[in-house]
């Protein structure tokens, strides 16, 4: 793609609730245009393309693949389809932003990530919150020592359901369960602020079909003498807050972590202090990842600052070690973090 101010041209790949909410954040933003979408099936496909006046839709995600006249596709299929899907569009030469979990297991995630540099193409996660103001501006304070030597992560992840048989959250086959969907979410605030852990211990409540319905995971960091909690659900609606406690201080994150509209800086013998969202800068926007993911493009860059690849690869190292603790294996894996069987799609 040259870098120019012409509107960056995306294409979405899956119609789901998630698709819809960057569709339309998309349409809000005047340097960028959804030019294409793809489904499974043609009707799927234009029902979704009338909604957000979409120009083109497909009946397949090759189509969508081979479009010249996209510049990136937002892969937002579930976790079980990532690495086909966003492998087909990098083969074919189209940058990708992918949902998280990025892939099922780490093997997955590496494939992709060695595609898109033989292909130089761009590649990104779609860890949001990474990209949000105000996490971004928490973790350049922890970061800046605000709070001393981190000691301690919290955070937690829970609906409270229940979810109808078959729904993709229960299904093997879709890589449900709590962890890759909510747990990923925990996990990688506990990477932002302390990298990748040393230790990792986990234990859960399986469902029949063999998916996490219920998580708790200790991780440790011994040479930094640091421990995060994290809990993900889906049987409890948590509150869904984090805290982050240091040598010297703590911050406070309140419900939605991910994307808060405030944090509290507390420092040991001073009073309180209250970081909030800019009115400018909506803080449960998807609109954050797609600027960063088109300022990158625009630069000509081949992955993200903000939201690293090897960082990814380091979240799914962890995800898959909590699998192997808890028992959890998708179909097509001998154990998480194994080659799965090859894509036939």
């Amino acid at each position: 793609m040259q870098t120019t101010d012409a509107p960056v041209r995306w294409g979405i790949l899956a119609t789901g609730g998630i698709a819809s909410a960057f569709a339309a954040e998309l349409a809000a933003m005047p340097d960028a245009e959804v030019a294409a979408v793809a489904s499974r099936t043609t009707d799927r496909a234009k029902t979704f393309a009338d909604r957000f006046d979409i120009p083109r839709a497909y009946g397949s995600w090759a189509e969508l693949a081979a479009d010249d006249a996209v510049d990136v596709v937002y892969v937002a299929a579930p976790h079980a389809a990532h690495r086909a899907a966003a492998g087909m569009c990098l083969a074919a030469g189209r940058a990708v932003l992918c949902e998280k979990a990025f892939t099922l297991n780490a093997a997955e995630a590496a494939e992709l990530v060695a595609l898109a540099r033989t292909h130089d193409r761009f590649l990104m996660e779609a860890m949001w919150m990474y990209c949000n103001p105000l996490v971004r501006r928490l973790a350049d304070l922890v970061r800046d020592g605000a709070i001393g030597e981190v000691r301690t992560v919290q955070a937690d992840f829970g609906l409270p359901g229940p979810f109808a048989p078959g729904h993709r959250l229960l299904d093997p086959a879709q890589g449900g369960g709590a962890l890759l969907d909510l747990g990923v979410y925990p996990v990688s605030f506990a990477h932002l602020l302390l990298g990748e852990p040393g230790t990792v211990q986990a234990q859960a409540l399986l469902s029949p079909e063999g998916v996490d319905l219920n998580t708790g995971i200790l991780l440790g960091w011994p040479d930094r003498g640091a421990l995060a909690t994290l809990t993900c659900s889906v049987t409890a609606g948590t509150a869904v807050a984090a805290s982050v406690t240091g040598t010297e201080g703590r911050i406070d994150v309140p419900h939605g972590f991910f994307s808060p509209e405030r944090f509290v800086l507390h420092r040991y013998g001073k009073d309180p202090e209250e970081f909030a969202a800019s009115p400018d800068a909506p803080h449960d926007s998807l609109r954050h990842e797609a600027a960063e993911v088109m300022r990158c493009l625009r630069a000509g860059a081949k992955e993200s600052p903000l939201v690293p690849l090897d960082g990814s690869l380091a979240v799914m190292r962890t995800l898959d070690a909590v699998r192997d603790r808890i028992g959890v294996r998708y179909p097509g894996e001998a154990r998480p973090g194994s080659r799965p069987a090859p894509p036939t799609t």
